[in-house]
């Protein structure tokens, strides 16, 4: 009998993880089954999506409770679908807030489950990794110290690191992604990435845009490239781009290539800044969430950073521009202080250190993980 993955994942990220994961256990079970929910690059690997993936891909305490009905139906749907259909394995990709229940649904009813990506557990809310120990057979862990925080709380993990570290060189591509690009090899080019959810763009999109401009009237040939995730963030931001003075050129899908084109960037917080550091692009983070949510959760953090490359190296590589930082002047000056470039060649040379900690060979791993989880004993 042929193998059955169960793999739901709710955002670009997890699409970006997902994708490669399932062509990597396709060479071991070529007749296998995937389905669940995904994006386009998961379903173009093969799996069969019972939902489109923009549905889950909501962020915040409380921009999640206007969405909460749809999602409690989506969550209900899926769990009823897969006890009447048992999978071999339930593989959650991130969204803890939505796939750690189901995981613990599922568990209960005898299906075995692997979580991939380590929720940040160790950064706030410590305690909720009792609960998680109760849904999750197996955790994947893309940064090394997480290992050794599950494991101290007797939480089966593995470390496989990122599959994008595997992918992308230690040396910056830049050449032969502005040839791809037609972009000129001497013109100044800053990656703008004001996120992946309808969310985030509202917020953050027209606070980019305008300190952009005011960048461009001190950089007046300055050409500016932002990847979306898909067409409706696309629509989303042509609104806010109508009041843009510079050039710019959207990009589908393709985040690596644009960074990789890039002088700078400026990006949300999350895994962007990660795409960002492996890319060696030198960057600047700025984030701003609803005011009460911020409030709840910044009094529960218990690290000092919020962007990847600063927490995986535990001291302050990248400029974090947050909530009441986050202001036009304040990003304005910190990109044009990234943009001289001893400024960059410090990050570049941090970034390059940080890349070489996350090479693990990241889709074998984890499917070895799954392997062993799911093999007969």
């Amino acid at each position: 009998m042929s193998k059955v993955f169960a793999i739901v994942a709710g955002e670009a990220s997890g699409d970006q993880l997902g994708a490669p994961l399932i062509k990597e256990l396709k060479k071991r079970y070529p007749d296998a089954k995937f389905i669940g929910i995904g994006g386009d690059k998961m379903i173009k690997q093969g799996l069969e999506s019972l939902f489109e993936m923009e549905r889950l891909s909501v962020m915040g305490l409380f921009e999640v409770l206007s969405r909460l009905p749809e999602l409690l139906k989506i969550r209900k749907t899926l769990k009823d679908y897969f006890i009447a259909n048992p999978p071999d394995v339930f593989i959650g990709i991130d969204a803890p807030d939505f796939n750690l229940p189901l995981a613990k649904m599922l568990k209960l009813a005898g299906i075995k489950t692997v979580h991939y990506v380590c929720p940040s557990v160790w950064a706030w809310r410590e305690k909720r990794v009792e609960k998680i120990k109760l849904s999750v057979d197996t955790m994947l862990c893309l940064l090394p110290f997480e290992v050794d925080f599950c494991n101290k709380h007797q939480l089966n993990a593995k470390f496989v690191g990122h599959t994008l570290a595997d992918k992308i060189t230690i040396e910056k591509q830049s050449d032969y992604a502005r040839k791809e690009l037609a972009i000129d090899l001497e013109s100044h080019v800053l990656c703008m990435m004001p996120g992946s959810r309808q969310s985030e763009i509202k917020r953050m999109a027209p606070l980019f845009i305008e300190a952009v401009n005011l960048i461009h009237k001190e950089v007046p040939f300055l050409h500016v490239i932002i990847p979306v995730a898909n067409e409706k963030r696309k629509l989303q931001l042509n609104e806010y781009l109508k009041n843009a003075k510079f050039d710019y050129q959207i990009i589908h899908q393709n985040s690596i290539q644009a960074l990789n084109a890039a002088n700078v960037a400026l990006i949300t917080s999350g895994t962007a800044a990660l795409e960002a550091m492996l890319c060696k692009t030198p960057m600047v983070v700025s984030y701003k969430a609803n005011w009460l949510t911020y409030k709840i959760i910044s009094k529960l953090l218990t690290i000092d950073y919020v962007s990847l490359p600063n927490i995986i190296a535990n001291k302050p590589i990248v400029k974090e521009l947050i909530q009441d930082d986050a202001t036009v002047d304040n990003i304005k000056n910190e990109m044009l202080k990234i943009m001289d470039q001893q400024n960059q060649l410090i990050q570049i040379q941090e970034f390059a250190t940080l890349h070489k900690t996350l090479i693990a060979k990241a889709d074998i791993q984890a499917a070895n993980a799954i392997d062993n989880l799911i093999k007969p004993i």
